[in-house]
């Protein structure tokens, strides 16, 4: 097992656990406390809990961070295409899919959505459902409604 690193912060959402690899790459985070492989380290975690700390009070719009994700082919297509959501932008599953080049795959982005190993920084909170209203989230919907705050998200219904 290669080495790989931990730390916990504590926010407005509540405590989000951060998972790091031995390069630094952020390889996971958790809506809660909960032990990452490997072991923690604050220091090494620094950069994340920095970025995540300006974004929560809204003084970063944009991550600059080293993401490490594995999934199918399709997930990691739906994850990058979740990062090119500019910030304060919600976009439909159906648009996403069109977006990633897979026209009617609204539902499986739906899916891939869901298990995003990286929420916040792959921003899966911008995703609404067709009617403009909030739609799903792993986390819970009041995080999401606070995700969407704090970019001056306003959904229509």
């Amino acid at each position: 097992m290669s080495e790989a690193y931990w730390d916990q912060l504590k926010t407005v959402l509540g405590t989000l656990s951060i998972g790091i690899d031995g390069n630094g790459s952020i390889t996971r985070l958790v809506f809660g406390s909960e032990k990452m492989p490997g072991q923690r380290s604050t220091e090494r975690c620094y950069h994340i809990r920095n970025q995540l700390k300006e974004y929560l009070t809204g003084t970063r719009t944009q991550f600059n961070l080293r993401l490490k994700f594995s999934g199918t082919t399709f997930q990691r297509r739906v994850w990058q295409g979740l990062t090119e959501i500019p910030y304060g932008i919600v976009l439909g599953y159906g648009d996403l899919a069109r977006n990633i080049g897979y026209p009617g795959a609204a539902r499986a982005v739906g899916q891939a959505n869901g298990a995003n190993p990286i929420p916040i920084i792959i921003p899966c909170h911008r995703i609404v459902a067709a009617d403009g209203s909030i739609g799903g989230f792993s986390g819970n919907l009041s995080i999401k409604r606070m995700l969407l705050a704090i970019e001056h998200v306003e959904l229509a219904k």
